[in-house]
């Protein structure tokens, strides 16, 4: 097998394309040849030494992929050689081959693209629990995404579509806010330009949002949360701008509202069942054209660092795709 194999966490250029053994799978695994893989932030962070999560070194980056299993281990059930499957597995995705526990393997339905299938998991799976589980998002209801153009955010985008409710999309530049209108959106705001709040204010008539989805964090959030409307809901999913916000909390009491955790990958692991039926969800309304992956480039596996540096530049609307053949 051929995989990006990183033995000093210090950053991309750190990475090298090896020829390494094709392992077999274990008790409960299965080894899936992969046929595409997506490139998720904490990909980026993993080998700069910077991720929570710090695998024994080398190791195979490579959060999120989809692929044909091509070979089972001992116990395995519900899955033979041939099936194809998606797989959020933290590690390993970065390569021709990888073996995997069983359980972290999401069966694909037939006419599921493998590069679809790839950027599908993480983004949906975090935008559906935060939306629906977390935030009971009702159809008619407003609901503000920030950074709408990315990967989590065109999956909410969609979602919240897909069960009627009112989007407003808020992206860094105009071009972002073109592509969110493509993908569903409603309106659109551009904060790049400093009158987020008065924007807020313009497109709600005065009322706020009933839910924002916030993966961005940083400067946005407090004067976003002054805009939210009475009994709202302010989902935290992640912290892209790199810091993290500190909210008054005077400012929940005020409003009536709540101030949301969404932690997608601690509710997989302790609500497994919960999260298997969100998952057959999420692919039945992609069978029914309701949700699809918004794929910025699909690069060869051999260009991850180009790959990298895409997702780096911070002009990616929707997520970045590696594929092989």
């Amino acid at each position: 097998m051929q995989a990006w194999l990183c033995e000093n966490p210090v950053g991309v250029d750190a990475l090298n394309w090896k020829e390494m053994p094709t392992a077999e799978p274990g008790a409960g695994q299965i080894r899936v040849a992969i046929k595409a893989a997506s490139l998720n932030f904490p990909d980026l962070l993993i080998v700069q030494g910077k991720y929570q999560m710090k695998p024994p070194l080398p190791f195979v980056p490579g959060t999120e992929f989809a692929g044909v299993v091509d070979a089972v281990g001992e116990g395995v059930k519900g899955f033979k050689p041939g099936d194809a499957v998606a797989a959020f597995a933290g590690t390993g995705g970065f390569a021709s081959h990888a073996c995997i526990p069983a359980a972290l393997a999401m069966p694909l339905p037939p006419g599921f693209a493998f590069e679809d299938a790839a950027a599908f998991i993480c983004t949906y799976a975090t935008s559906h629990h935060a939306l629906l589980d977390r935030a009971t998002l009702q159809p008619g209801e407003t609901v503000l995404i920030l950074g709408a153009a990315g990967g989590v955010g065109t999956a909410a985008i969609q979602i919240a579509k897909a069960v009627g409710a009112r989007v407003i999309a808020a992206a860094s530049s105009d071009e972002k806010c073109a592509r969110c209108l493509e993908i569903g959106a409603d309106v659109t705001i551009n904060y790049s330009r400093g009158t987020l709040r008065e924007d807020i204010k313009a497109l709600t008539g005065g009322k706020g949002p009933d839910v924002v989805y916030d993966p961005v964090g940083g400067d946005l959030a407090e004067p976003v949360f002054r805009s939210i409307a009475w009994r709202g809901r302010y989902l935290v999913v992640g912290f892209a701008q790199g810091q993290i916000p500190a909210l008054p909390l005077n400012l929940a009491l005020l409003k009536g509202a709540s101030i949301v955790g969404v932690f997608w990958g601690e509710f997989a692991k302790r609500e497994p069942q919960r999260n298997a039926a969100m998952l057959a969800q999420l692919a039945a309304w992609y069978a029914q054209g309701k949700i699809k992956p918004v794929l910025d480039r699909v690069l060869p596996m051999t260009e991850l660092p180009a790959a990298f540096a895409r997702m780096s530049s911070r002009q990616v609307v929707g997520k970045v795709v590696l594929s092989q053949p």
